[in-house]
């Protein structure tokens, strides 16, 4: 009854929920209280790189009989695309997400790129976090997808061999 959209839908629903993880991850976790404080950051890298691609693949309605078709095997690749265009508009308007690498929230990357002082970006890591950030969504958007459509097509079933009652498991 859920699973009963689109392609294009499905897509959009994916990117949703990444935009969403995405800009919450700007968020400093010190705001949050005690045991928030780990969670919070969990939750935001799974939305981006976990709950996105399974969601949107999920979600797609498609044949019987349809396991892995041309459509599904470029869902990650594309998915990933797009997001990364995301990630890559949100980093220059409002900067990085907070990690152990970059620390605090600086602001905007683009702001820093152009800037000097203590809180100047270069070239070089802003380059080695978007390089960064296009393997990790490639590699996780291309396996998440694969996984959850050989999940959703039965790819576990087998059919015993015996006689004239055939046995599915």
């Amino acid at each position: 009854m859920f699973n009963k959209v689109s392609y294009r839908q499905g897509v959009i629903e994916g990117m949703v929920l990444f935009t969403l993880g995405r800009l919450c991850a700007l968020i400093d976790p010190i705001v949050f209280p005690d045991l928030a404080y780990v969670i919070a950051p969990l939750l935001f890298l799974t939305l981006q790189y976990l709950l996105a691609p399974f969601w949107a693949t999920r979600r797609i309605t498609s044949t019987k009989r349809e396991r892995l078709s041309k459509r599904f095997w470029l869902l990650g690749p594309r998915l990933a695309g797009l997001c990364i265009a995301i990630d890559f508009v949100i980093t220059l308007a409002f900067g990085m997400p907070i990690s152990n690498v970059y620390g605090s929230q600086h602001g905007s990357a683009f702001v820093r790129l152009l800037s000097h002082g203590a809180n100047a970006l270069s070239w070089a890591d802003y380059g080695l976090y978007e390089a960064k950030s296009v393997a990790l969504l490639v590699t996780f958007y291309t396996m998440a997808v694969l996984c959850t459509r050989l999940a959703m097509g039965g790819f576990l079933r087998f059919t015993m061999p015996a006689g004239g009652n055939r046995v599915t498991l």
